[in-house]
């Protein structure tokens, strides 16, 4: 059976894509609830063509995994054409298309929606909202009462299969918020009957494959190598974007270097001398070789070090290795010691100690000595 479900499209849920799309998710079905029919809408003849039926929206069937995916991809037609739509016909009758986001909301089946053509799109955006989807189910006598109390005589028992979504031009569903056709022989009204089975099977090879939200109608051939084509685009695009997180990385990493080495370089023009500290550092230097050669007029300082030259002229003085182990401050301290010494003149003693004991030939004492020995 030819079945249509009617909705209102929520205004406030509507934009324009960057590409001037008209997008929305929008309440496409409905379930649980009764709704009436005339006889002839659901394939009665004779006296029950007249009578007004209940028919319960079963939600095992209305919210069946197959049921739901079968909507996705769907075209959205400008009111509902008579035999549906068909790889043979979607070019012709499709305004947009039905997305892949196909959810359950409470009672009602919501799914994205784009209306692509512009015509269509100003005339939905102007107040065309009302929403009817077409598809095939099938319908069981089976009299009962659904969970709100009300009565029916028919119920839907699948499997239901979406065909298409329309928006009514003149926004008129006849029966509040979901209905099965509008008239006499419009989509909807009559049971599915055809003797050109090719026809048949050859809609039931097609497949309709979204891709980059657009939908595209093919063979199952077809629809398995675009698949692959997307499986592979999506694994150079990982590719890609590894291989620009490596890169990145590398980067960063070289950037970390970079930012080292310049630390270095600014560590060493700080030990760079200034002309002033050079002058100084000069100065320094030469105050303290002429401090040594005061303590120790014969103490060698080519090639020495300051430390190593306090150290020379403090064992000139003291000897060899008095200095050893002594800690810098320590040699320091007793240069410091000898130049302050130093600075008071001659030392007779020191300099005895230091050259060795002479006699004095010219005094009083060698001359008695002398002779002594004569």
């Amino acid at each position: 059976m030819q079945i249509k479900d009617s909705l209102t499209l929520d205004a406030s849920g509507l934009s324009r894509s960057r590409d001037g799309y008209l997008v929305a998710e929008a309440r496409v079905s409905r379930a649980g609830n009764v709704q009436q029919y005339y006889g002839a809408e659901i394939g009665l003849t004779g006296d029950d063509a007249g009578r007004v039926f209940g028919v319960y929206r079963d939600p095992d069937v209305v919210f069946d995994e197959a049921s739901m995916s079968s909507l996705a991809g769907r075209p959205v037609t400008r009111g509902h054409p008579p035999e549906g739509v068909s790889a043979k016909t979607w070019k012709d009758l499709a305004v947009g298309a039905v997305g892949g986001r196909v959810v359950r909301d409470g009672e009602h089946v919501v799914a994205s929606m784009a209306i692509m053509d512009e015509a269509a799109a100003v005339e939905v955006e102007r107040g065309a909202r009302a929403l009817s989807a077409g598809y095939t189910v099938g319908i069981t006598k089976d009299e009962g009462l659904a969970p709100g109390g009300e009565a029916y005589q028919y119920r839907q028992t699948g499997p239901l299969r979406f065909n298409h979504v329309a928006y009514l031009p003149d926004n008129n569903p006849r029966a509040g918020n979901t209905r099965i056709g509008d008239a006499a022989r419009n989509w909807g009204l009559d049971p599915i009957i055809t003797n050109d089975r090719k026809d048949d099977d050859m809609a039931e090879a097609n497949r309709t494959v979204l891709i980059d939200g657009l939908s595209v109608v093919t063979t199952d051939a077809g629809a398995q190598a675009l698949e692959k084509l997307q499986g592979t685009i999506a694994d150079k695009d990982k590719a890609l974007t590894d291989a620009q997180a490596a890169h990145d990385a590398a980067l960063a990493t070289k950037d970390a270097e970079l930012a080292k080495k310049d630390g270095e370089i600014a560590d060493l023009k700080k030990q760079v001398l200034s002309d002033a500290d050079l002058d100084k550092r000069v100065q320094d230097r030469a105050a303290l070789i002429d401090t040594a050669r005061k303590i120790a007029p014969k103490v060698e300082v080519s090639g020495l070090s300051d430390a190593e030259i306090r150290k020379a002229a403090v064992e000139a003085v003291r000897g060899a290795d008095s200095m050893k182990d002594k800690s810098e401050a320590y040699i320091a301290a007793a240069f410091d010691f000898a130049a302050e010494a130093a600075g008071k003149g001659p030392d007779t003693l020191r300099d005895a100690a230091a050259g060795g004991v002479k006699i004095n030939t010219t005094d009083a004492w060698g001359f008695l000595d002398e002779k002594k020995e004569a």
